[in-house]
């Protein structure tokens, strides 16, 4: 089964009421992480959803403590130093923030072949790794 990473941005769809479009891909994303057990996040993921759902969303910090509890439960990456340098590697190579930097190296180090997220360049490739904006119309990889 293909593994896929979820960046920030598609977890936190999952709780704009305000994207109904996107809130149903979100959360059809997030129905296969949990079904085939594919999905895989890192506690950066998690840290900025909840700094998102409550500041930005308006989620109580109860309801947004909870939704990470769940999250939680899917695999998640946990980086160490070597992997924080070559996220700075990554960066200077390949021009992109730190932040998004941080959450590629999480994908690779999780030998997903996809990324889905909305603010990374569609149909990027590192190795394996190919970025997927699922909004898109057509978003499969190798589109």
């Amino acid at each position: 089964m293909p593994r896929f990473f979820l960046d920030t941005n598609i977890v936190a769809y999952a709780d704009d009421l305000d994207a109904p479009g996107k809130q149903a891909i979100a959360l059809e994303l997030l129905a296969r992480a949990y079904g085939e057990s594919a999905g895989v996040l890192s506690l950066q993921v998690l840290q900025e959803y909840f700094v998102t759902a409550t500041r930005k969303l308006g989620v109580a910090p109860a309801d947004a403590r909870r939704k990470v509890e769940l999250l939680s439960r899917l695999e998640l990456v946990r980086l160490d130093a070597q992997d924080l340098l070559a996220a700075i590697d990554l960066q200077g190579l390949h021009g992109f923030s730190f932040w998004d930097a941080l959450i590629i190296q999480a994908a690779l180090l999780a030998q997903c072949t996809v990324l889905y997220s909305d603010d990374l360049q569609p149909g990027f490739r590192l190795g394996a790794l190919q970025v997927v904006n699922p909004f898109l119309e057509n978003p499969r990889p190798g589109r």
